[in-house]
Parts: structure tokens; sequence; C-alpha cells
């Protein structure tokens, strides 16, 4: 568990299922950001979480006592050699951006990581964003290369760049 100030990080929990899965639909249904097409429910979210849990780590902030929002880490790729290389996601709250969240997320996530014996964190973006590309730079991603057009979404083609750490 990490704190500073009304600033808490910690351990993923089925009590953040509903929250982290609203938040993650708004970003499903209003945005470009997530890929998804239709809002998950929170069954199909906690089961999502289990699934992956037990080898890869799931924080959750609070800000005040609230909900601020959450980081993870998954599988990259299935080939054995990629085994110590994991994908990250993070999804920070409308009204807790730009305040230190996520930065305090990716920062306990890296650490948990690097116990765990994983060695390199990607993450996908989709462009433009501006504020997810400065905190993935910010925390030491360096981009790596840009998928043109791979995704579809809203009517119109969207690009994702990649972006990756050694931890």
């Amino acid at each position: 568990m990490t704190a500073s100030d009304d600033l808490l990080v910690r351990e993923f929990t089925a009590a953040d299922v509903a929250p982290a899965n609203a938040l993650t639909n708004h970003f499903i249904e209003r945005t470009t950001i997530h890929f998804g097409a239709q809002p998950a429910t929170d069954e199909d979210f906690a089961a999502l979480w289990a699934r992956g849990r037990a080898r890869f780590p799931w924080l959750a902030a609070e800000r005040a006592g609230r909900f601020a929002g959450y980081c993870k880490a998954g599988t990259w790729r299935e080939r054995d050699a990629y085994a110590r290389t994991v994908e990250t996601g993070i999804y920070v709250a409308l009204d807790a951006q730009g305040r230190g969240v996520g930065r305090a997320l990716y920062e306990a996530l890296f650490e948990r990581l690097r116990a765990a014996g994983f060695h390199v964190a990607v993450a996908g973006i989709t462009l433009p964003n501006d504020a997810s590309v400065r905190l993935h730079e910010a925390v030491g991603f360096r981009a790596v290369g840009v998928f043109p057009e791979v995704g579809h979404k809203f009517g119109g083609w969207h690009s994702v760049g990649f972006w990756q750490r050694t931890l």
C-alpha cells in the first residue's frame, strides 16, 4: 500500500469492480481510448480481474476515500519468450486526472512487476491522446512505434502508438 497526502494506492479488491467497470465503460461508450464496443457488466469485469490476478498485479487508487482510478498488468503476447513482458492499462477518474493519480498508480505497479520478475512493460495508446502520452513518458515509457488506422470505432479509423519501459 502506498499513501501520500489524501492519495492511497492499494491492491485492487472486489469492492473496486463496480467503480472500475463504470470508469472503463465511460471510456468504452464515449471515447476511442478503449476499443471495446459494448459496455461490460460488473460480472464480466470481475471475471477479467479474476482470470489474471494470480499472476498480474491490479491496483486501485483512492483520493480522500473515493475511488480515483486503477491500473493493471496482463499478458502481452502468448508465446513463452514473452513471459516476462506485460501489457499495462490505466484508467483515472475524470475528476482525478492531472493530480498525480496515474503516476502513483504506475510507480506502485512497476514495484510489484519488478518484484515478480517481469522485465518490460508495454502500453498501447489510441492516438491522439496527449494526456496519456505525457503520463506514460513521465513515468519512463518511450515511444517505439505506431500502427496506423488499426482500430475502427465511432465511424472512423484510429491509430495506436506503443510505448515501452524496461522495469
